[in-house]
């Protein structure tokens, strides 16, 4: 019998153990850093009903019928490679409630990179954490190596865009 799959989130972790347990409901992500990892997986896997979940009630695809954000989210994800995640940096809570966690998400799209650097905040809603916005650079864009950026050095960037 082959090895179970490796989880997408780069965790080391076989799938069934790692970010699979809370696509299949099983657990609540216990913290950010594990629900953005779990994030990153379910757009690697296609998992878009746990995506729809995990999205806060303020995020503004909230306000879309859930459909047209599923239909949409598996119709992207299906053209997209997901090779590998870096988790740069990490701040779990702050006062207010929100955790953030700076990652590089390293994306293919029929030979062509489109990989980005973002920066996540989740904050819980009563069940478990929930992505509630982000904001993403073009690692090309970077004046050095998105491996070497830290939350203090990626807020003074410029040309933010919301995800």
């Amino acid at each position: 019998m082959p090895p179970a799959p490796l989880c997408p989130c780069s965790s080391g972790l076989r799938y069934r153990a790692c970010c699979g347990r809370y696509h299949r409901g099983e657990a609540e992500a216990p913290d950010a850093e594990a629900l953005m990892r779990s994030r990153y997986s379910a757009f690697a896997l296609k998992e878009v009903d746990y995506l729809w979940r995990t999205l806060h009630p303020a995020h503004p695809d909230r306000a879309r019928p859930p459909e047209d954000f599923v239909r949409e989210v598996r119709a992207r994800a299906s053209s997209l490679k997901y090779p590998r995640l870096h988790v740069l940096d990490r701040h779990l809570v702050d006062p207010g409630g929100t955790a953030v966690v700076l990652f590089y998400a390293r994306i293919f799209q029929s030979g062509q990179d489109r990989s980005f650097v973002e920066r996540s905040e989740f904050q819980h809603d009563g069940t478990g954490w929930r992505y509630l916005r982000g904001r993403n650079f073009d690692p090309k864009a970077l004046p050095s190596p998105a491996e070497s950026l830290t939350l203090a050095t990626f807020p003074a960037l410029g040309g933010e865009s919301e995800a």
